[in-house]
């Protein structure tokens, strides 16, 4: 059986629901959280039963999953309570398409066995990447205030380094600075990842400081999950507390706004892992984790 739950009634009570098993469920919280916000991604939401489900998967509608090859687009973010309810309903249902490219995302390590399991049965070839994951303090003492109790952390976020104001002027990105993004996003530099770029930029509130020739030097946006990716700043302007400031400026924003501020870095980044320990960001108990998953 597959539940797709349509209507703002039924997607409120998901948010809440999600909400209380939160840090676990943080990936698809936050995502349903902003499908609660209008849904700019079309995205749906489809669990195993309901109310009492035990596995929700939010994907794109059917239609706008139509290059095979896009997997920046044909993204799936999973939540669960069992792991064998999920990979029978993964395996049984049609809710993941197998034979496009895609990519998973969760903030469950766990999943990482029923994923294994059904690419195996499913033929497909899987690589898994695992990363640390942040909450602005703000955020964290709004939905998981138990974390910040236990581990007596400060309730407010930490100041950025001071910059040159006279240098840099706060602004917002435009759709032609998607290819600059790109050139320096980790999980990019293609013609489709730039594409998913300029639609974050279109769609969402994004952040940057303009250099002294009138060009973004670093900047900060959203994806459809509501996580602050996609962050960088050019190697010249680097080491000068530019990215503190952007990532600064946009998680009190997004806090403002009353949306969860979050974001993920990698293991060896320890510029990010510096910077998010002045900032007074809270390291998550549970990881950031995508698997890219390709057909054979």
């Amino acid at each position: 059986m597959m539940f797709h739950l349509q209507g703002p009634q039924m997607l409120q009570m998901l948010e809440k629901s999600l909400r209380k098993s939160l840090p676990e469920s943080l990936k698809v919280y936050a995502t349903v959280f902003h499908m609660n916000q209008g849904n700019p991604f079309k995205l749906k939401a489809v669990v195993d039963k309901w109310p009492d489900f035990t596995t929700v998967v939010i994907c794109p509608q059917e239609q706008e999953m139509t290059d095979d090859f896009d997997y920046y687009t044909n993204t799936y973010q999973i939540y669960y309570k069992n792991p064998t309810n999920c990979q029978e309903f993964l395996g049984a249902s049609d809710v993941i398409n197998w034979k496009q490219h895609f990519l998973i995302q969760s903030s469950q390590s766990s999943l990482n066995n029923v994923i294994q399991n059904l690419a195996a049965a499913k033929l497909v070839k899987v690589k898994q990447d695992q990363r640390i994951m942040y909450m602005m303090p703000e955020t964290a003492s709004k939905l998981i205030p138990s974390l910040l109790e236990a581990k007596n952390l400060p309730l407010k976020s930490g100041r950025p380094k001071a910059i040159t104001q006279e240098m840099f002027k706060l602004s917002s990105l435009d759709v032609t600075h998607a290819a600059l993004v790109n050139k320096f996003w980790h999980f990019g530099g293609n013609e489709r990842s730039q594409r998913f770029i300029e639609r974050c930029i279109r769609t969402f509130p994004t952040f940057c400081l303009l250099g002294p020739e009138g060009t973004p030097v670093s900047w900060s946006l959203i994806d459809q999950t509501g996580e602050i990716r996609m962050g960088g700043t050019v190697p010249e302007y680097r080491a000068q507390g530019l990215s503190s400031h952007v990532m600064s400026v946009h998680s009190h924003a997004m806090d403002k706004l009353g949306y969860p501020a979050y974001y993920h870095t990698d293991v060896t980044n320890k510029s990010v892992q510096k910077m998010s320990h002045r900032l007074q960001h809270v390291i998550m108990p549970c990881d950031w984790n995508q698997w890219h998953c390709e057909p054979l």
